[in-house]
């Protein structure tokens, strides 16, 4: 990742940007901290970034990313759960609660989740379920992106030469978080299977019949 970001520059962060608001599992923290430190000379004897430039392209294809995934949960969500519901674990249920909470605190959890790690890839889908209004989605969206590039591109900044060994360190402080969303995504699928049995049984069947 590190010499594609090199190699392509800014076209590289951008497509980054993209995909990992789109759904895709790959790590901000290392894409827009190692761009921060490139817009140092500490690494490469020249700086290739601005702090400005970086922070703008990552925010713009944040946004891109993040409208691709809301806009397929809001065209496909009911769709895929009526074909395949049994098998992506989510039932009907499962979208009215999801319509409720963001009904609720939806501006909140758009905005706290475009800054949490994990959370912030995958927030854009459940809010284009529930259908939440696009002109927040897209304002609050572009405000926890800028905050969260911002940060990482800054920290990388100040990292500079050093930003070999801080990211090393952001690894090894990974791999716990990582043991236990493993541990919580395990325990959630149980849940989730136990719910979908539930409100996809024989009683629940007859209830939409009638």
């Amino acid at each position: 990742m590190s010499s594609f970001v090199q190699h392509y520059g800014y076209l590289a962060l951008f497509l980054l940007a993209i995909a990992e608001s789109a759904l895709v599992p790959i790590p901000s923290e290392v894409t827009f901290g190692f761009a921060g430190a490139l817009t140092t000379a500490a690494v490469t004897g020249h700086a290739q970034f601005s702090v400005l430039g970086v922070v703008l392209v990552g925010v713009v294809g944040s946004l891109i990313g993040s409208v691709v995934a809301y806009e397929v949960g809001r065209t496909l969500g009911r769709t895929l759960v009526d074909r395949y519901g049994k098998w992506i674990l989510l039932t009907h249920h499962d979208l009215d609660v999801a319509e409720h909470w963001f009904s609720r605190y939806g501006n909140a959890s758009v905005l706290i989740g475009r800054v949490l790690p994990v959370v912030r890839t995958v927030i854009s889908l459940p809010a284009g379920v529930a259908e939440m209004r696009r002109g927040p989605f897209v304002v609050l969206t572009v405000i926890g992106s800028a905050v969260w590039v911002a940060l990482l591109t800054l920290l990388g900044h100040a990292a500079g030469a050093n930003w070999t060994r801080v990211s090393h360190d952001i690894h090894l402080a990974q791999n716990p978080m990582i043991a236990i969303i493993v541990i919580l995504l395990v325990w959630g699928f149980v849940l989730r299977v136990r719910a979908v049995r539930r409100h996809s049984g024989p009683s629940t069947r007859g209830k939409h019949a009638r």
